[in-house]
């Protein structure tokens, strides 16, 4: 069987020294998909913040719920950047609600570092359409003055 090596724009990021996250940032539907995940994650903060304020000192509810977060958070991660990234291995199996040294907590950290990657990737989708109409704009107007 004959093999094709097409490039889709994939690029790896090794995080934290380990696992490697694997996407293409200038694609769209993935920079779409980013910024509508964002939202539902903020979601996830605010419900786990009134949840956990609801079930008071019991460790235990609390617990659940901060599992149930991050394999929520988690989901929607796979979903941004495909399912072949295992987050649960991309973060040696940290949970994404768990507050890090800086203050934010873990998924806050993951987006911080994220974002001007995707931003970059958007910034060159838009800047490559751009000059594919602006070619396409030329030629047309080259065919014009040639007949």
């Amino acid at each position: 069987m004959e093999q094709l090596n097409i490039d889709t724009g994939v690029r790896e990021y090794r995080i934290n020294g380990k696992g490697v996250l694997r996407f293409n940032p200038s694609d769209p539907n993935l920079y779409g998909r980013f910024l509508e995940a964002m939202e539902s994650i903020q979601e996830l903060e605010k419900n786990l913040r009134q949840k956990g304020g609801e079930v008071g000192n019991d460790a235990k509810k609390t617990l659940h719920l901060i599992l149930q977060a991050d394999r929520d958070a988690k989901e929607q991660l796979k979903k941004v950047f495909g399912e072949e990234n295992d987050f649960d291995e991309l973060l040696n199996n940290v949970n994404v609600m768990a507050v890090c040294e800086n203050g934010e907590r873990v998924i806050s950290n993951l987006i911080q570092a994220l974002s001007p990657i995707l931003e970059e990737g958007a910034k060159n989708f838009l800047e490559a359409k751009a000059r594919c109409a602006v070619e396409q704009a030329e030629k047309r107007r080259s065919v014009k003055h040639a007949r």
